[in-house]
């Protein structure tokens, strides 16, 4: 077997494994059917029709801009990797410090990542607009475009660092790369999900320990009782940014920290908070941090596998004009299939998670045994937030990462008519 259809071959088994690892792993069924049916599920989610149409109108207006923002990235990847344009730029970038090719790609890929970026930096910039006339946005634009310098900087080194590696593996095992490169792949995504918490988050907010007291003490004993002790809860300076409520559980071991958003604690009673506290808590329970990892270390090695077929199709590198797979002008057509491979990705990891979310918001109830805070928790984060409750089908399909407001409150009431009084 020759080295181009072994990847292919390891490809589609590591996809196999993949499909196998999500049909185990993700939850199907949340809840046993109650007596005389499930409850229907009330597109409004007991919402009043002022929070509906604002809601409505929040999404007419910010959902046009997600679609042109992703046409806008894919056409610009596109253009960049499938023609000789992108290894172009890749060269004459390079040619002025040397031309040798980790000097291409050091200053190569930051300028076709700053490229990508600046053709949809302008909807990006009327999505902001939007939220800030919905009332959802409190940054200044000072303050946006520093967040977008950071995001942009992050993204460059870490996706510099990122081809430094595989552009060395290839060129040190030109028959066998794909194997090395997808092992190094897996290996990234787990070593980024135990780093995002203590290195990522910390260059967008500023966080400090929630006071002693009672909430602190509840939301403590909470993990405890859910088996999975936190070293701190910490409060996020969010509220610089946006009025949006929120709370999530990140970091492993010894850096696993409970964050609640300022904005909650402003906001929400303390019943709410501890029932939006209990399903972050629940996805500690049941590993979907793991397994979340586990499914992308599979898939990135998979999809490395795949790249090394489809970068050894010669009539594929002759568009971009790069000689080999170890060619800097490759980079450009390898960036490209990432952005396809997530765009192709998306409806299945969200599929998936959609399940994971509904499992958390059942362990927040059996958690807290409280569905009137559950429920008013929905609801008030539904208008908070902005959230459609019932958005197009087609839309939650392929965007949707969570319920809606409204499928989350109908299980909520299938819970309580099978727990009984």
């Amino acid at each position: 077997m020759n080295a181009r259809r072994a990847a292919l071959v390891a490809a589609a088994v590591l996809g196999i494994v993949v499909v196998v690892v999500i049909v185990v792993r993700t939850p199907w069924e949340i809840l046993p059917e109650p007596a005389g049916g499930h409850t229907p599920v009330d597109p409004t989610a007991g919402l009043s029709a002022d929070r509906i149409e604002r809601a409505e109108a929040f999404a007419a207006a910010v959902r046009p801009a997600s679609l042109v923002s992703i046409a806008l990235g894919l056409l610009v990847s596109g253009i960049l990797g499938l023609t000789p344009l992108g290894g172009r730029l890749m060269r004459a970038v390079g040619s002025r410090s040397g031309g040798r090719w980790p000097v291409q790609v050091l200053l190569g890929v930051p300028a076709l990542v700053l490229v990508g970026r600046l053709v949809t930096l302008p909807v990006s910039a009327y999505a902001e607009s939007v939220r800030r006339r919905y009332g959802l946005s409190t940054r200044g634009w000072d303050l946006w475009l520093r967040d977008v310098a950071v995001s942009l900087a992050i993204s460059a080194a870490l996706t510099t660092v990122v081809v430094l590696a595989f552009l060395w593996l290839v060129r040190r095992a030109p028959r066998t790369w794909w194997a090395w490169a997808g092992g190094t792949a897996a290996a990234l995504v787990v070593i980024g999900s135990f780093l995002y918490p203590v290195v990522i988050e910390p260059a967008f907010n500023d966080f400090r320990s929630l006071p002693a007291g009672e909430l602190r003490t509840d939301l403590l004993a909470l993990a405890e009782e859910n088996g999975t002790p936190v070293q701190d809860v910490l409060v996020s300076d969010a509220s610089r940014r946006t009025t949006a409520l929120n709370a999530y559980v990140s970091g492993f071991g010894s850096t696993r920290r409970i964050v609640v958003y300022d904005t909650v604690l402003a906001e929400l009673p303390t019943a709410e908070i501890e029932s939006i506290v209990a399903h972050e808590l629940g996805h500690v329970a049941a590993d979907d941090v793991l397994t979340g990892t586990l499914m992308g270390a599979l898939g990135a090695g998979a999809a490395t596998a795949l790249a090394g077929w489809l970068l050894t199709w010669t009539p594929l590198l002759r568009r971009t004009g790069a000689q080999s797979a170890g060619d800097p002008r490759v980079v450009p057509l390898l960036l490209f299939l990432v952005t396809v491979g997530g765009l192709v990705g998306t409806p299945a990891q969200n599929l998936v998670s959609r399940q994971i979310e509904a499992r958390a918001d059942l362990r927040a109830l059996e958690l807290t045994g409280d569905a009137e805070a559950f429920l008013g928790m929905q609801r008030r984060l539904a208008a908070t937030n902005l959230g459609d409750p019932d958005p197009p089908a087609a839309w939650h399909w392929y965007f949707g990462s969570h319920p809606t407001a409204a499928q989350r409150i109908a299980m909520a009431e299938d819970w309580l008519r099978l727990e009984g009084p």
